[in-house]
């Protein structure tokens, strides 16, 4: 059998390919170890103080209710601390909620009122709201309670909500601002051409596609409303309204000012399980939310 000098040659170059792979492979695993040993040890940091913290509220120790055998005498003491844990959970969850909820809705027409269309004192308006973050935050605090007291809102989850919405928008009006950047406008025209009216536009069309940046937005404003203890603690004076974090850090105090650390590391437990399986669950649209608008253009 014959072999032309077309066949010989992709013969050639297929063995040089064969070849050239062993190196190639050797030098990638080689280079992957490292990175697979610094990405491990770095995983290890950040999960090993959450681990430590959950066993500890498990396991026997002096001074703490679980002080002989292996239990969840911890978890018991903090459920039936005051008006219960389930009280201080609902009132976290539900100004978590109401905060995501007006911060979508806020970051959604607003950032594509900046990214869309054209207004007088638009540049202005924008600058303004990204100014807030240049404000500390506890600053702001006492004249916001003084205000939520002249419109009936202080002492209220609501104006709790209210007032960790105010600082959620900088960053979520500039995150969707860019989502929807990232987007083309042709998409804007297409619908146009096809009957839609700006509002269906935005529903049916552009929504969908700036769904990324909604999550990570949404995710960013309910682990910023579950965990936040300065605003209840200024905002809320009553013992029935107070949110987990607060309630976490009654508990930990007990007679003489002795810290029951059992309870504490309970109460941390508690309060960082619904925040990891946020972020497990949403964690490939997080990725995608901060990488839209980077290659735009």
């Amino acid at each position: 059998m014959s072999v032309t000098p077309t066949a010989k040659t992709s013969l050639s170059l297929s063995g040089d390919n064969v070849r050239q792979s062993g190196p190639i492979r050797t030098q990638r695993l080689f280079l992957g170890i490292p990175y697979g040993i610094f990405t491990a040890a770095l995983a290890l940091l950040f999960i090993g103080p959450m681990v430590w913290t959950a066993v500890s509220s498990v396991a026997p120790s002096p001074g703490t209710a679980q002080t002989h055998g292996w239990g969840l005498g911890n978890y018991v003491q903090l459920a039936t601390f005051q008006a219960g844990i389930i009280t201080y959970i609902a009132n976290s969850l539900f100004v978590s909620l109401l905060t995501v909820a007006l911060t979508l809705f806020i970051s959604l027409t607003g950032g594509y009122a900046f990214a869309r269309f054209k207004f007088p004192g638009k540049n202005v308006l924008f600058l303004s709201t990204i100014a807030i973050l240049m404000v500390p935050y506890s600053t702001l605090l006492i004249p916001l309670y003084v205000l939520l007291n002249s419109v009936g809102l202080q002492n209220s989850l609501v104006g709790v909500s209210l007032v960790l919405t105010m600082f959620q928008l900088p960053f979520s009006m500039f995150m969707m601002r860019i989502s929807f950047e990232s987007v083309p406008r042709e998409i804007d025209d297409a619908a146009m051409v096809d009957g839609c009216s700006t509002f269906s536009t935005l529903r049916r069309v552009l929504i969908p596609a700036v769904k990324p940046g909604l999550i990570t937005v949404g995710l960013f404003a309910f682990l910023t409303a579950w965990n936040d203890f300065v605003a209840p603690l200024i905002l809320i004076n009553d013992s029935d309204k107070i949110t987990l974090p607060l309630a976490v850090a009654n508990v930990r105090i007990q007679a003489q000012g002795v810290v029951n650390y059992g309870v504490t590391e309970a109460g941390v437990v508690v309060l960082a399980f619904p925040c990891i399986i946020l972020f497990l669950v949403l964690q490939r649209h997080y990725v995608r939310g901060f990488m839209s608008g980077a290659f735009k253009g």
